[in-house]
């Protein structure tokens, strides 16, 4: 038994898939997603004046507890929906609060810029929602058992994992007229073989979502850009109906449908790059042993207002999530370049640095030894050399198999002076 722990070891995962219902499953799916909407309002409401009024602060427990009194007499509906869609939507605003008082701290102590954010009321006009179940779910091959829905039919068979897992719970979500049901397990996976390729350095741009150091490069599909004149024309022509009406309730549909395929292309490209630059199916001496990536500041980047949209259809941070838990996975470590590094402006080849380099020049001339080469491609080789300026040991020493290694600081587990020296 410890053998096999050794080998393998326990993660929690999320498995998402579309959901085939008929009307009456989805009048069943509104009612819950609803009343989950409910509760997280109320609760709100419940817990900003109890605060207002006597500086107490309600929990999930106490709301839930109250909110069980009314069902009798208040909302006696609550009771044609699973209790779970309430109670979890309590939960939910638990962690809002959590969340709004952590950053409300770190503004006390200078270290959060903008507002903390206090949790707002949900609004219908942003959809149906979702809610979340728990309890006795049960999944089969191509339908899943949830408490109070019964059996659902999924649109893609096979993928939901039906057995060697736990499942924690089931989300069930709605978009663009479409639902989702997610379901997260607690499962065991193998221990990675440790990589073994040479390193490679990673540059995110705008015109090439991703340049590798090896010289494989990703596109970006800049699949907003390429939907504007489309969703400019159904705004407009959304704006100019009457509220209330069908035709602009059809509109907004269309919207909705819009922006959903421009998130799902955008989703498809960042997965595609990410799983073939850790080469996740490639063997241990095909994968890179450590991916460098740029520490970037894309909060402060999106105030451009001319690279704003540009950026945010990139997606930066999701590039960066993603490379981390599919590193972890496969036995690849991630580096982050101090956000200050010069990659564009060094030479590659001499390390010559230039003073001056704007944005409109996409070719890297180097003023020393006359190197000639693409922009993000320099960029992307000064990442890769970062790695050979610290020991393997030293990368792989403090144990930190997703949190990535800051290269240029210290590691804040252990062993404060392996990275050091590291520009």
């Amino acid at each position: 038994m410890k053998a096999s722990t050794e080998r393998s070891r326990s993660i929690i995962r999320g498995y998402k898939t579309e959901l085939d219902l008929n009307n009456r499953q989805r009048t069943h799916c509104l009612q819950h997603a609803g009343t989950a909407r409910f509760a997280y309002n109320w609760g709100l409401a419940r817990r900003t004046a109890a605060y207002e009024a006597t500086g107490e602060t309600l929990t999930a427990i106490d709301l839930h507890k109250e909110l069980n009194r009314l069902k009798k007499t208040d909302y006696p509906w609550m009771y044609e929906v699973s209790k779970c869609a309430p109670q979890e939507a309590l939960r939910d605003l638990d962690r809002a609060f959590a969340d709004f008082f952590r950053r409300v701290k770190l503004k006390q102590a200078g270290k959060l810029r903008g507002k903390v954010g206090y949790p707002r009321f949900k609004s219908r006009k942003q959809g149906a929602g979702s809610f979340r179940l728990t309890g006795v779910i049960k999944v089969f091959e191509g339908h899943i058992q949830l408490p109070r829905l019964g059996m659902l039919k999924l649109k893609e068979r096979g993928y939901l994992p039906t057995k060697d897992v736990h499942i924690l719970s089931a989300t069930v979500s709605e978009r663009a007229g479409r639902w989702f049901v997610s379901v997260q397990v607690e499962e065991e996976i193998p221990h990675p073989e440790p990589a073994q390729s040479v390193p490679v350095g990673v540059d995110l741009g705008i015109n090439t979502m991703a340049t590798c150091s090896d010289g494989v490069r990703y596109e970006n599909p800049r699949s907003l850009q390429q939907a504007q004149k489309k969703l400019r024309r159904l705004q407009r022509k959304y704006a100019r109906q009457q509220k209330g009406s069908q035709n602009r309730e059809k509109t907004r549909r269309k919207i909705a449908r819009l922006h959903y395929r421009v998130a799902n292309i955008r989703q498809d490209a960042l997965h595609k790059a990410t799983s073939g630059i850790v080469a996740k199916t490639k063997p241990a001496a095909q994968r890179p042993r450590v991916v460098i990536l740029e520490d970037l500041n894309v909060n402060g980047m999106l105030k451009n207002r001319h690279l704003a949209r540009a950026i945010a259809d990139v997606g930066m941070h999701e590039f960066r999530r993603q490379m981390e838990y599919k590193a972890a996975w496969n036995g690849v470590d991630i580096g982050l370049a101090d956000r200050w590094y010069p990659s564009s402006k060094t030479c590659s080849r001499c390390g010559h640095l230039k003073n001056e380099l704007s944005l409109s020049t996409r070719t890297y001339r180097c003023d020393a030894c006359g190197l000639v080469m693409d922009r993000d491609l320099n960029a992307a080789r000064n990442l890769a050399k970062l790695t050979y300026t610290a020991s393997s040991a030293g990368m792989n020493a403090c144990g930190e198999d997703v949190r990535p290694v800051h290269l240029g600081q210290p590691s804040r587990k252990q062993e404060p002076n392996s990275l050091s020296g590291l520009a």
